[in-house]
């Protein structure tokens, strides 16, 4: 693939295909296929793809098959997978996907069999959650563990959080837990309000152990609880862990080194929910079925891997998701999972897709003449519905939409479930084919009002099947995801591991720290400075 992607032969063929079919409306598509609901899917891994409400002929998925080959996605998909360092600008590996690889597999990186570390660390992991779990672990004043506190951010924060609501149907009652990210103080005093602290464990997640904000919550959590234990020190080794890779830093704030659990600088923040990472997960749903979900992880990764494209789920939905942002100019895509466990799905995808290939150069530090990185959001069915879902229907925005939904609900009453998948089916339905304007007067409908009622319709959707939430399925969809999004990036020809772009804000954060406390001159623009002066001023109004 030539530097300039829009140049390519793959690129202009795609060009003249859009160009002859970009305003053919779904229902004619429909029309002239009536066997296209059963053309357009894929299963694999216990889940099923339907992607026949997509703007797209029996052409389409060949040409974004011929521009993922030029890109070279096989290659890549292989370097990934044996431990090249395809993260170029750290120069390192990226394998997540050797967190979820079975006892006996081989990934070597710089010349030694990671796997392992992996099982040797969830096998410390799974000791450590029994003895919690069991009641067997005590805290400094011999009282069981019954809350646990994960203090952490971005990645270290959104996949414990997401699973821990995704599983919890599967999670142990008798504990409670809570997350703690945002370094705004109310974040930890809404946290830990109400909890016992002789019953409480902090897990400190922070791979150098000196990120600012997860470090601020972790000393307010050291002196609550040191403030109940009249200031004995020794209670923090029994009522925090950590998970990082700096034993010195984790030895000097106090947590016993034999209780940090290690990962590695080739597990990206956020692809590390099945690493150390996701310690708070398997306290709550036990280190068996942990293990269930590295499993569903593992399967979609060889699914992944193996399957060829026009039947690969990650593949596919990685090139309709080209196929939008870079012809029809499509900026956001909606993921709404019928499924209220999910409902932290779509903010733990914000951190995955957007930190991935939010990007403006190439690998090779070109910058790119095409749109990256789509903007991803969405809430739970039925619930969006009632709020956004009036702009997908009838805005002047074109939003893709990923609906997720399951044939049985871990909470079966009534007609509760038929009802739930009625209504993403409808949805589906509705954007795709809408409602024209002699369907409207045939409704009896007043002329003044036809405009109002018309539904455009051509609103492409992927819908996702699955037959019931459970650690497995979440690690599948995850790890489908994860997949999606290297593949956007291997064809943008951008880096989807490195996250530059967190950094200067950070860096200018601690330079203005000091400069709210204390009156110094001030180097800034104008409007920072103002900003810093009017701040002061309420501040020490305030008392």
């Amino acid at each position: 693939m030539p530097a300039d992607l829009t140049s390519s032969p793959q690129w202009k063929a795609l060009a003249e295909h859009f160009a002859e079919i970009r305003n053919v409306h779904l229902r004619e598509l429909f029309a002239e296929d009536p066997q296209r609901g059963e053309t357009f899917t894929a299963s694999a891994a216990g889940l099923f793809l339907d992607y026949s409400k997509n703007r797209i002929t029996s052409k389409t998925m060949p040409l974004l098959i011929d521009l993922a080959r030029a890109a070279g996605l096989e290659e890549r998909i292989e370097a990934m997978f044996t431990g090249q360092k395809i993260n170029v600008t750290e120069d390192r590996a990226v394998l997540h996907t050797a967190l979820r690889a079975p006892q006996g597999a081989s990934v070597v990186v710089d010349g030694e069999n990671v796997i392992p570390d992996v099982h040797a660390v969830l096998d410390k992991m799974a000791a450590f959650c029994q003895q919690v779990r069991s009641g067997q672990w005590k805290g400094h004043r011999g009282k069981p563990i019954r809350n646990v506190v994960n203090i952490g951010i971005g990645g270290s924060d959104l996949g414990p959080v997401m699973a821990y609501e995704a599983l919890r149907h599967f999670s142990q009652r008798e504990l409670s837990f809570r997350f703690v990210s945002n370094v705004d103080a109310t974040d930890f005093a809404e946290a830990t309000e109400g909890l016992d602290p002789d019953e409480t464990l902090f897990i400190v997640a922070s791979k150098t152990f000196t990120t600012i904000e997860t470090m601020t919550n972790a000393g307010t959590a050291r002196q609550w609880l040191l403030r109940a234990v009249d200031g004995d020190t020794a209670a923090i080794a029994k009522h925090f862990v950590a998970l990082s890779t700096n034993a010195e830093k984790v030895s000097e704030f106090g947590i016993d080194t034999a209780n940090m659990f290690e990962f590695w600088d080739w597990v990206g923040g956020r692809y590390s929910m099945d690493s150390a990472i996701g310690l708070s997960t398997m306290l709550a749903i036990g280190p068996d079925r942990f293990r269930e979900m590295l499993d569903g992880f593992h399967e979609m990764d060889q699914h992944f891997r193996t399957a060829d494209w026009d039947q690969n789920l990650p593949v596919l939905m990685a090139l309709l998701t080209v196929w939008y942002a870079n012809f029809f100019e499509v900026e956001t895509t909606a993921v709404l999972p019928y499924e209220q466990y999910l409902k932290r799905f779509p903010a733990y995808l914000q951190q995955l897709t957007m930190e991935s290939n939010g990007k403006y150069v190439t690998v090779d530090g070109q910058e790119v003449d095409y749109a990256t990185g789509l903007i991803y959001w969405g809430e739970p069915g039925t619930n969006g519905q009632h709020s956004f879902y009036q702009l997908i229907h009838q805005g002047t925005r074109l939003i893709p939409c990923d609906f997720i939904a399951f044939a049985r609900s871990l909470n079966p009453i009534g007609d509760h479930q038929d009802i739930l998948i009625a209504n993403v089916l409808a949805q589906s339905e509705a954007l795709a084919f809408g409602k024209t304007a002699d369907e409207v007067r045939a409704e009896g409908t007043a002329e003044a009002l036809v405009p109002h009622r018309v539904f455009q319709g051509n609103r492409p959707s992927n819908t996702l099947f699955g037959e019931q939430l459970s650690p497995a399925m979440l690690g599948k969809l995850v790890a489908l995801y994860e997949h999606s999004v290297f593949v956007q990036s291997v064809i943008w020809q951008i880096d989807a591991f490195d996250q530059w772009g967190v950094e200067l804000g950070k860096v200018l954060a601690k330079n203005i720290i000091p400069e709210l406390q204390a009156d110094q001159p001030l180097q800034h623009d104008s409007s920072t400075n103002s900003l810093i002066r009017y701040y002061r001023q309420r501040r020490q109004a305030g008392g």
